[in-house]
């Protein structure tokens, strides 16, 4: 997805500073042509841990996506719609390359003979993110989901719907309004359809700490 070098610099023992490549498998997304690293990619770097192990997403996670997927094929219309997992690359520009964790896209925009094996040059029609996957340490969490969000607006996505599990609320923005609900609340996906995070849970047992 990335085409963007970096470096990291650290001290040597004599004292001088030298510059450490970062490599580009450890970028998740480049917006405006700054790039935004994995979360973890700090452990790599220092040799801590190796690109596999920060590469899954948690359990919690795993269960938000799979309980969203859930609904949204309830109703699809599976003619209509792709309904596409596993991070799929958005290519805006040769400067901005995004990832989704759920994209549906209009088959109209993105019709099957545009199926390959490069990113989607074209936006869905909604994109779904659970949690954010990057490290915030040199901007804000809040910076980061507002400049995507507004960067996948731009490019033509209808809605953008952003389920965060420390906060335990949904942020659902259109060109009109960016809102920010409570997740136990019946939440609009598309065409009427809602899906409710914290009953999910609830149902399911499952506790957040």
């Amino acid at each position: 997805m990335a085409t963007i070098a970096a470096t990291t610099r650290r001290l040597t023992q004599s004292g001088t500073v030298r510059a450490k490549k970062i490599p580009e498998s450890l970028i998740y997304e480049t917006i405006d042509g700054k790039p935004f690293y994995r979360k973890g990619y700090r452990d790599v770097v220092a040799g801590k841990k190796t690109l596999e192990e920060i590469m899954g997403a948690s359990t919690l996670q795993s269960v938000l996506v799979s309980y969203l997927m859930k609904v949204i094929f309830t109703f699809i219309d599976e003619d209509k719609y792709f309904v596409l997992v596993s991070e799929p690359g958005v290519h805006i520009d040769h400067r901005s390359n995004l990832a989704n964790d759920i994209a549906i896209y209009d088959q109209a925009v993105l019709p099957p003979s545009s199926i390959s094996k490069k990113y989607a040059d074209v936006p869905p029609y909604i994109a779904v993110e659970v949690d954010i996957n990057i490290d915030a340490t040199d901007t804000s969490e809040t910076s980061y989901i507002y400049r995507k969000t507004r960067k996948l607006l731009d490019f033509g996505v209808q809605k953008v719907i952003w389920v965060l599990t420390d906060a335990r609320v949904v942020i659902v923005a259109t060109n009109d309004l960016i809102e920010t609900v409570d997740w136990s609340r019946d939440i609009e996906l598309m065409d009427g359809q809602q899906f409710n995070v914290g009953a999910y849970l609830q149902k399911r047992g499952i506790t957040v700490e």
